[in-house]
């Protein structure tokens, strides 16, 4: 057996040399060898909301701006939190016509403080219910006419040919018929309800929407980018719900709110034509049931003002934001604040 030389024995290894396998650099070391920084990097769902609550901020920043805007949407959210806390603070007793309360066509007292209907009913809780009909019919018609509207207008956009020129031909027969009289054919034929009313307004404002969502869908799709997701494979669907639809949402949504203050005018037009349902209470109902009575005639205010004046403010509210939401979303219409 040889014996090792001095300069041929191995040192030992110290904790703290780099050679050491419990040194705080080794890779055999429980610490992962991985930045702080690279492991605390965001994924992409973190970052599309990151991206998200960062596009919110802005638009409200902008919005913010926008005096008018701003006093729409004040008056919007106290005539939804009156809405939606009708049955607290009035309760669905008002709208009973057995055992009112008062006698008929009473005028404004400490009692009522805006009288009474020819049935005897309080107005001020008969108006703060029908505020609830008044404000979802409107939602629920703004909310199909936009549907329909923007479904005709991506579709004919995209698909081109022969099916563009039938659906346009079809927006521009419903264009120059008189909507109001559409309407009323509508509800005339179909049974006098809630859903009649929605339908009837629904299916009769889309065009204007269709016209603008088709236009900017032919701008979007004259975009490098559509060409490319054509040229990796991507099919009409994927090119319509992934790259189209979100370039034309917030002209939707500005439409949405442009025409919410519409439907609530057809409502009101409708059932003050008697073509309502009877069952329910809103604001054109009360109108209605306020010219049978001869409130004109006889000179009661109280029955008429209150309700056209609700009628009026929540179609001016949601006309300001609206405006306010498509100035914002397209700052070359220099809409005045």
């Amino acid at each position: 057996m040889t014996a090792e030389t001095p300069g041929s024995a191995k040192s030992p290894k110290t904790p703290g040399s780099p050679e050491s396998p419990d040194a705080p650099g080794s890779p055999q070391s429980g610490e992962s060898s991985e930045s702080p920084a690279k492991s605390a990097a965001p994924g992409p769902r973190a970052l599309a909301r990151r991206r998200r609550r960062a596009s919110v901020a802005r638009f409200w920043k902008e919005y913010r701006r926008h005096r008018a805007g701003v006093f729409g949407l004040a008056a919007l959210a106290l005539f939804v939190l009156v809405a939606l806390t009708a049955p607290l603070t009035v309760g669905s007793d008002v709208e009973r016509v057995t055992n009112a309360p008062g006698q008929p066509l009473e005028s404004p007292s400490g009692r009522f403080p805006l009288g009474t209907d020819q049935f005897g009913r309080d107005l001020l809780g008969l108006l703060i219910w029908g505020s609830r009909v008044s404000l979802l019919v409107g939602l629920l018609a703004a909310a199909l006419s936009v549907t329909i509207g923007a479904l005709i207008g991506i579709t004919a956009g995209h698909f081109r040919g022969w099916y563009a020129t039938v659906m346009m031909r079809i927006t521009d027969w419903f264009l120059v018929m008189p909507t109001l009289v559409l309407a009323i054919v509508l509800a005339t034929v179909l049974s006098r309800s809630l859903g009649t009313i929605v339908l009837a307004i629904g299916v009769t404002t889309w065009p204007t929407t269709a016209r603008l969502v088709r236009a900017q869908t032919l701008a979007v799709e004259s975009r490098p980018y559509i060409e490319r997701a054509k040229a990796l494979g991507g099919g009409h669907w994927h090119i319509m719900s992934r790259h189209v639809l979100p370039n034309v949402m917030p002209l939707v949504l500005a439409q949405t709110t442009l025409i919410i203050s519409s439907a609530i005018l057809a409502e009101a037009t409708l059932a003050f034509l008697g073509l309502g349902d009877p069952g329910v209470v809103s604001w054109g109902g009360l109108l209605q049931d306020a010219r049978e009575a001869g409130s004109v005639s006889s000179g009661d205010w109280w029955y008429l003002v209150p309700p056209g004046v609700g009628i009026a403010l929540v179609a001016l509210a949601f006309t300001l934001c609206g405006r306010a939401v498509e100035a914002v979303l397209n700052p070359r219409l220099g809409v005045s604040r």
